[in-house]
């Protein structure tokens, strides 16, 4: 998925940049020409080799990163790009294959509607140019496989061209400081994906699945505008989060590679030109296959489809079937709310800082978390956003836990806020009962705070004689207090509420003390 290129921060050098995807980027003394990458079920990289003046020598530069995206997301489509068999994940294998899908003679593609609506949708959301007319072409190539020896794509003429991918990410001391990069959309097209190859090293045979086979993706290629490994690790987010919010496909990603490259360098190696593709569980790159020598796809038009003609609200033919059309506006429409508006209306409701809105969308399902609180709670935004992005969010990664997983409910956290509104229970009470909940006994805050007995005192009077019988104890305490410690009555206060198991609120036992002090 992720391509990066690394370049020499060295003066005086010329060194080549990456050609990447379909894309070139290259300074003085750079070769042209660029690199073809395809993604077969997981992340794949093209990378592009360096031409040098010598081989530079471990820990003597400094390197920088060059990366370009080319990511294929899987349409949510509950059929194929062009049969009607069904996208099921985990299906039985072969149980999901039509005959065109096996590429039997005679069968012919029947272009799905909801797949263009995607792209479309996608190419709006991304900023992109939606060309009213589109061609698919056949790439031809040979894997077990791809039964038909090609894919149909959009290599000429694509559904959507140069847009551009807003985001940000913050940076700072703090992480207070939000900066907002762009990354060009290259182009947009519609292709149909392959079969799966399972390999069983036990019987050295290798079996084919072809459930994925036609299976409708989305091929978004980013110009490599990006220059280290959390910037494209950002655009990737948020790419997902906008497809996510379109529906147009699930967009379950990953990305690794910069590393392996400064590695090979340093070491005196070279980086080949190879797709790779991501390992999950090794954490990894891995080579999937050589593409040192010139790759020769044999593009053609293909001939069983004819141009895809989309219209907009001035070019629409009278009286035309809104079912046998696609409305470029119409789709505009109804487009919904993006990231990046939903992060600036969270600032501007609830006044909270742009790095939490950033929080509560990367964090899947966490924002819905927010507001379901937000619906049941009396307390200050502020108070909810501190106890969601630094408490449920810090247990949450403390047990490796999703979201969806926390034994926390939103309306459990808004009824334990509630009483910390109210005064009830103090802060700390509050944690105790949140470490109960978290245990998942089936119980609610207000059944732990009445057994635990963590109410806080309401008795003003009682509270009054524990104070004074505290300072009646500690003279010396007392004496510090009125010569200007500062200290001092943080000690008073320490003393009462250990009198009173931590059932007074402190500000409270400060007012108080202060009252008796000064009289």
């Amino acid at each position: 998925m992720a391509a990066p290129m690394l370049r020499l921060c060295c003066p005086g050098r010329r060194w080549a940049l990456a050609c990447i995807d379909g894309c070139s980027r290259h300074r003085r003394g750079a070769p042209n020409g660029c690199t073809s990458s395809r993604r077969r079920g997981q992340s794949s990289v093209a990378q592009q080799p360096f031409i040098t003046a010598q081989k530079p020598r471990k820990g003597e530069h400094e390197w920088a990163a060059v990366v370009g995206l080319e990511i294929h997301a899987q349409i949510s489509s509950k059929s194929k790009l062009f049969s009607g068999s069904q996208v099921h994940f985990a299906a039985p294998p072969n149980s999901l294959v039509s005959f065109f899908d096996a590429s039997l003679p005679g069968t012919l593609p029947v272009l799905n509607r909801r797949c263009v609506e995607a792209a479309v949708m996608t190419g709006l959301a991304l900023n992109c140019r939606i060309n009213k007319k589109s061609l698919f072409d056949r790439k031809h190539y040979f894997y077990a496989d791809l039964p038909a020896g090609y894919q149909i794509t959009q290599q000429r003429l694509p559904i959507a061209v140069n847009g551009s991918l807003v985001y940000s990410f913050c940076a700072g001391k703090n992480r207070s400081q939000v900066i907002n990069k762009t990354a060009r959309v290259k182009q947009i097209q519609l292709e149909q994906d392959s079969g799966k190859s399972l390999h069983d090293d036990l019987r050295s045979q290798t079996l084919i699945d072809l459930n994925r086979a036609g299976v409708g993706l989305l091929e978004v290629v980013l110009e490599p505008d990006m220059s280290c490994g959390e910037e494209a690790a950002t655009a990737v987010r948020e790419l997902q989060l906008i497809l996510q919010a379109l529906g147009t496909s699930q967009a379950n990603m990953a990305d690794y590679e910069i590393q392996r490259q400064i590695n090979e360098l340093e070491n005196g190696g070279e980086i080949l030109n190879e797709t790779r593709s991501f390992d999950s569980k090794l954490g990894c790159t891995i080579p999937m296959r050589d593409k040192e020598g010139k790759q020769d796809y044999r593009f053609m038009p293909e001939p069983n489809l004819p141009p895809l003609l989309l219209y907009d609200t001035e070019s629409l033919p009278a009286g035309a079937d809104p079912q046998q059309v696609i409305d470029i506006d119409r789709i505009r429409e109804q487009l919904p709310e993006l990231p990046s508006v939903t992060r600036e209306k969270l600032v501007q409701q609830y006044g909270m800082l742009p790095e939490h809105s950033f929080t509560l969308l990367n964090e899947v399902g966490l924002l819905e978390f927010f507001q379901n609180v937000m619906k049941e709670t009396r307390a200050e935004p502020k108070k909810v956003t501190s106890w969601v992005l630094n408490t449920l969010l810090g247990f949450l990664k403390q047990q490796n836990l999703a979201v969806s997983e926390s034994p926390v409910t939103p309306s459990a956290l808004a009824e334990l806020l509630n009483l910390l509104d109210r005064k009830a229970i103090s802060s700390s009470a509050a944690k105790q009962v949140f470490e109960e909940l978290w245990r998942n006994e089936g119980k609610t805050p207000a059944q732990i705070v009445s057994e635990k007995k963590l109410e806080l005192m309401q008795d003003q009077e009682a509270l009054e004689q524990l104070c004074h019988a505290v300072m009646e104890g500690h003279p010396q305490v007392v004496m510090d207090v009125k010569k200007g410690n500062p200290r001092a009555i943080n000690k008073l206060i320490g003393l009462v509420r250990k009198a009173t198991l931590s059932r007074a609120d402190p500000t409270v036992i400060k007012e108080i003390l202060e009252k008796k002090l000064a009289s």
